[in-house]
């Protein structure tokens, strides 16, 4: 698998990346009380903006990204890495039936067949376990018209089909954010909805 992220990973951590990190974060930890006995899982952790801030919430996080540089970053970013076990790759090299709570943020749309994916967080779930997706509602493409996605953006209401087909009961989907870009004097306003899932 190509890495995409390899010109980008070194300046990653910008100002707007990290402003959209926290309200995700604050919105996140609104809804879901991570626990100390918690076993985590990010998909998409990137340069870690959002998984090392949940990391003092829980006992251990799995950290999984299909860029390599991306999780170069990241490892520069751990003074303690009893806690973090980073995996390379999509989400179906993990195997064990261990997690607690699985988290991600703008990288659903990354994922070559998201509706495997789900599929597959119900084999690694633990029952009672909970689901948090943060990601862009259906959009015309322009929001990555510099790279192709497999997705651009999601109807909620497809994904939350997809989640209770998997067995999960959908607890709350809700636009969250707003992202306004303003290209060559069109502006257009991206919204990002953030999903709770939890497994039965």
């Amino acid at each position: 698998m190509k890495d995409t992220f390899v010109e980008k990973a070194a300046n990653w951590d910008s100002p707007d990346k990290i402003k959209m990190t926290k309200i995700f974060l604050s919105e996140m930890l609104f809804h879901i009380n991570p626990q100390s006995s918690w076993k985590a899982l990010e998909i998409g952790a990137g340069t870690g903006l959002v998984g090392l801030n949940v990391e003092p919430l829980v006992g251990k996080v799995v950290m999984v990204d299909t860029s390599e540089s991306m999780l170069e970053v990241l490892k520069q970013k751990l003074h303690d890495d009893s806690k973090v076990e980073l995996l390379h790759g999509e989400i179906f090299k993990y195997k064990q039936q261990d997690i607690d709570f699985v988290f991600s943020a703008m990288a659903f749309h990354h994922l070559t067949d998201v509706e495997k994916a789900i599929q597959h967080l119900a084999t690694i779930t633990k029952p009672g376990a909970w689901v948090v997706v943060g990601d862009l509602v259906t959009e015309d493409g322009s929001f990555h018209s510099f790279e192709l996605i497999p997705y651009c953006g999601f109807d909620t209401t497809v994904l939350s089909k997809q989640f209770v087909q998997a067995g999960f009961y959908v607890k709350l989907v809700k636009i969250y954010n707003v992202i306004t870009r303003t290209i060559d004097e069109k502006t257009t306003n991206y919204e990002q909805f953030i999903l709770i899932a939890k497994r039965l």
